[in-house]
């Protein structure tokens, strides 16, 4: 089960929003469309490897997954964008255990195909002391298989709440992912993973600091 106050919390947003038909609709065909493509089946899964990267911070560096690696297994997450209101709630509740993280000889890091400083904006709203990365043009996203095309009618309702994603990304793609968070050794092998098409379900906390203990 997800903490309780992180679960109240996605709860409450997701009922918010469903009370709008217009987004009720886009939110029930988004969820549809991937369900049918069964898109979460071809996710990189524990076994796996994770795609090797080099992807520029919010401090400006340029940081590699072998470099990462090297102090210890990581937590990374995939989140979609400052606009997502569940992401943001994700990421809040990720730095609360950050702290339990550490002890457990791990890292947190978060990854977004936002770019234009928007991540840095994300990193300074939390007050994080994790990396934030930014995946330009979805590439490390799209090799883990956990990125996928806007379907059409909710990118047509993310465009009339003001969020654009050809500005948010910095190219016209409108790729986004999934939700999905995984645990990686130092061998870079994917040992746990969480992963799901719909955006209001996210990975629990405690499931995440399970996985790090059973690497302890």
């Amino acid at each position: 089960m997800l903490m309780p106050k992180l679960r109240a919390k996605l709860e409450a947003k997701r009922a918010e929003r469903l009370l709008n038909q217009a987004w009720r609709e886009a939110y029930e065909d988004y969820v549809a469309t991937l369900s049918r493509t069964r898109f979460a089946e071809f996710a990189r899964s524990p076994g796996d490897k994770f795609p090797d990267f080099m992807l520029p911070s919010t401090d400006g560096h340029m940081l590699a997954l072998d470099d990462l690696l090297a102090d210890g297994p990581l937590v990374i997450t995939f989140y979609r964008g400052k606009w997502c209101p569940f992401c943001l709630l994700l990421l809040d509740a990720l730095a609360e255990i950050q702290p339990e993280i550490h002890k457990l000889g791990a890292r947190l890091v978060a990854i977004t195909p936002d770019t234009g400083g928007r991540a840095l904006e994300v990193r300074q709203r939390h007050k994080a002391d994790y990396n934030i990365l930014c995946d330009v043009d979805s590439g490390v996203g799209l090799a883990c298989g956990v990125m996928f095309h806007t379907p059409a009618l909710y990118d047509s309702r993310l465009a009339a709440a003001g969020v654009d994603l050809t500005a948010y990304h910095g190219n016209p793609s409108h790729f986004v992912p999934i939700a999905a968070t995984f645990v990686v050794n130092r061998e870079g092998f994917i040992t746990w993973r969480f992963i799901d098409v719909d955006f209001t379900i996210l990975a629990d906390p405690e499931d995440i600091l399970a996985a790090l203990r059973e690497l302890a």
